[in-house]
């Protein structure tokens, strides 16, 4: 298998305000020598690294860790796609082999016009040119705006991270269910099985809970436009990574071999353009 989304940093309490001291597992520092070893039990021979902070610091340094870990195969990155001179800034990072694609955490956008700025379009628009890919990252609430956002970005290969994480603390997913119905003629853009249980009150999150989800999953993306996806070390807040991969795995039994292989492992060579070992 390999991990569509993972991520990794070097735990800095002043930039990283988004963990919250309630998340005391995640406090400190994750490389890839840490975890590879536990990734490699379970099933994975390599992951894909995703930007957890909004800066080019944060893509050097994770193009850094690839350079010296064959395990991660390619890097989601941050770069300012609003900015005048986004196309300098993508030849620039096209040099590193080891990028794949950009992400922008439009989750934490309060102006629910965002996915509709003129300049965050020219920015996600011009990834095509240069063959990166972009990841998207969004709430429930955020998913109409998302719909009309991919449609203009049609020429764009998208992944939507999280399955645009269903609420699983409200205990009640039936307006997500409908609103994410809206991918489903969407050929260009994918979704990654990952992120699911973070949503979870707690560790008490069911089976048949995340089975729910992922049948919707199935339903509107078909097993060519999934990925699977750790999120680890976030995934730590609710679960183990042996949980998860259990659970999602139970699931996806029921799928053809074929099928199955493409979420595990064929999605992610093909959407990122990973050159496996």
């Amino acid at each position: 298998m390999i991990d569509s989304h993972q991520h990794f940093w070097n735990y800095n309490e002043e930039r990283d305000t988004w963990i919250t001291p309630e998340m005391s597992v995640l406090r400190k520092d994750y490389y890839p020598s840490y975890s590879e070893g536990l990734f490699r039990k379970n099933g994975f021979t390599g992951c894909v690294a995703v930007q957890a902070d909004s800066s080019e610091e944060e893509t050097l340094f994770l193009l850094a860790l690839a350079e010296q870990n064959e395990f991660i195969q390619g890097v989601v990155g941050w770069v300012d796609l609003q900015s005048s001179n986004i196309e300098d800034r993508l030849a620039y990072f096209s040099q590193f082999e080891a990028i794949k694609g950009f992400r922008h955490i439009v989750q934490g956008e309060k102006d629910p016009a965002f996915l509709a700025k003129k300049e965050f379009i020219k920015g996600v628009k011009a990834l095509a040119s240069f063959d990166l890919s972009y990841d998207l990252l969004i709430y429930p609430h955020q998913i109409e705006s998302a719909i009309s956002f991919c449609q203009t970005c049609n020429d764009q290969r998208i992944v939507l991270d999280h399955l645009a994480k269903a609420p699983l603390k409200s205990g009640d997913i039936s307006a997500w269910k409908k609103l994410i119905s809206g991918f489903k003629g969407l050929d260009h853009v994918s979704a990654k099985i990952s992120g699911i249980v973070t949503e979870a009150s707690d560790q008490n999150w069911t089976t048949d809970q995340v089975n729910e989800i992922i049948d919707v999953a199935l339903a509107i993306f078909g097993p060519s436009r999934l990925l699977i996806g750790s999120d680890y070390p976030v995934v730590l807040l609710n679960s183990t990574l042996e949980r998860w991969v259990n659970t999602f795995k139970k699931q996806l039994n029921g799928l053809s071999d074929t099928e199955q292989a493409k979420i595990y492992e064929g999605n992610a060579i093909e959407f990122y353009q990973l050159e496996t070992l």
